[in-house]
């Protein structure tokens, strides 16, 4: 019998991707560990093995195709004696369609996802009339395609007028709205029924944002699977997520002292070139790490009902990439010397921006450091990267006049600021693990106590 392959889930919380690239066409044989293919996801691009012997029967999506769902059907592998006859005999017949059920129209075709097939015509196939949706009350008749387009853009489907039979809202209507091609009902737009903080925490539809501007005044460039993921994660951070914050300022003088001494030890390579060079900020990863050591309960996540306690500092850094932002985790980073910190941060960050590092290498962690120093940021405060506890804002490093007993001074000094998540890291607690942070990163040598 015929094999389905079916759109793997890269991570765990992967729930579509572009199917990059074919490596096979119909009617190649297969072995299993061969490489069929590359799938793009937000963060990165990988290819996907074949798991079982056979043929190549059918491609079902083709390359380059867009919001391909995890599990849907991209091909067809014929098993040993089988040929293309096995793949229409495998198929399910087509159900008889009930006599009082509407017949879906021309400008609903069977496959209107093309990312899977299967599931799109399945999702429109006319088993029942479909149970109309309520707008205070109003009666709203929508197709189920109709109406999952409209929730995925964020649109309230009493506020689109329909255009199928007995004024039932359709595909084509929820594209039109969300072209501009169509307007919003104003009455159902301007009162709908869904709660006010609902239309809040949604923010406004596509629709509406360009009814504000006139048309031709921008440019429209859809956002690619990495930014509606940005999108998506940080507004769900910043909806569910108690922030508050914490700010210190420190003296960076001894660190900078520091710095310059060992950057002078490092050896030349052939090209004369030193072999490493330390930054500012492999120094802060360092101190971040042994502080969330020193205050372990500082070093947590929240789980739903639980706080998860971590017993190593897998501590991730934010890395701006065209069009987005990664967080890969250098992992027992507590344990690492300044120079494996500084090599495995510049080795994720080249790979980050080349879209090649694996999931385990931008999953996990509890906490991140993002720095802004070398865009002259003075301070800032960071969002925190669910399911994460802290994340560390870290500013420029700039010369300031402050007074030492009495005397003015003028000493270096970099501004931090601390984002805790107040279910899992308190106000006192949060307090304490940047205090220690402060201590490392005034006095270097006590780094390496």
């Amino acid at each position: 019998m015929p094999i389905d392959i079916t759109m793997p889930a890269l991570s765990p919380t992967m729930e579509e991707g572009k199917l990059a690239k074919w490596h096979v066409k119909e009617g190649d044989s297969v072995s299993s560990g061969d490489v069929i293919a590359e799938i793009e996801t937000d963060k990165a691009t990988m290819e996907v093995e074949a798991v079982d012997e056979g043929k190549i029967g059918k491609i079902l999506v083709d390359e380059g195709t867009d919001n391909v769902k995890v599990n849907a059907v991209i091909a067809v592998l014929l098993q040993e004696g089988e040929d293309a006859s096995a793949i229409d005999a495998a198929a399910p017949a087509p159900k008889a369609e009930t006599p009082k059920a509407e017949a879906p129209k021309a400008e609903e075709p069977k496959a209107e996802a093309a990312a899977a097939p299967a599931p799109a015509a399945k999702a429109e196939a006319p088993h029942a009339a479909p149970a109309p949706a309520k707008a205070g009350g109003e009666r709203v008749f929508a197709s189920p395609l109709a109406k999952r387009l409209a929730k995925e853009a964020g649109i309230e489907i009493a506020a689109i007028s329909g255009t199928g039979p007995k004024g039932r809202v359709i595909k084509a209507d929820v594209e039109a709205v969300k072209s501009g091609k169509t307007p919003l009902k104003a009455a159902a737009s301007a009162t709908s029924a869904a709660p006010a903080g609902a239309a809040m925490a949604g923010g406004l539809s596509k629709a509406q944002v360009l009814a504000l501007y006139e048309e031709g005044t921008y440019e429209l460039v859809p956002a690619d699977g990495m930014r509606k993921t940005i999108a998506a994660r940080l507004t769900e951070s910043k909806q569910t997520v108690p922030h508050f914050y914490l700010t210190v300022d420190c003296k960076i003088d001894a660190l900078l002292a520091a710095r310059e001494q060992i950057n002078a030890t490092a050896p030349k390579n052939k090209d004369g070139k030193p072999e490493f060079k330390l930054s500012v900020n492999d120094f802060v990863m360092k101190a971040w790490a042994i502080a969330l050591q020193r205050v372990p309960t500082a070093n947590a996540t929240w789980a739903g009902d639980s706080i998860l306690y971590h017993k190593r500092s897998d501590v991730a850094v934010a890395v701006a990439v065209p069009g987005g932002l990664f967080t890969p985790v250098v992992k027992s980073c507590d344990t690492k010397s300044l120079r494996e910190i500084s090599e495995a941060v510049k080795d994720l960050a080249t790979r980050a921006r080349n879209k090649k590092l694996m999931p385990h290498e931008y999953q996990g962690g509890a906490s991140s450091v993002s720095n802004l120093g070398m865009f002259g940021i003075k301070d800032f405060a960071a969002v925190i990267n669910p399911p994460h506890g802290t994340i560390l804002a870290v500013g420029v490093g700039e010369e300031r006049v402050y007074p030492d007993k009495g005397e003015i001074k003028i000493g270096q000094f970099m501004t931090c600021t601390l984002s805790c998540d107040h279910r899992s890291v308190d106000g006192a607690l949060g307090a304490e693990v940047l205090g220690v942070f402060k201590g490392l990163i005034e006095n270097p040598v006590m780094m390496l106590a």
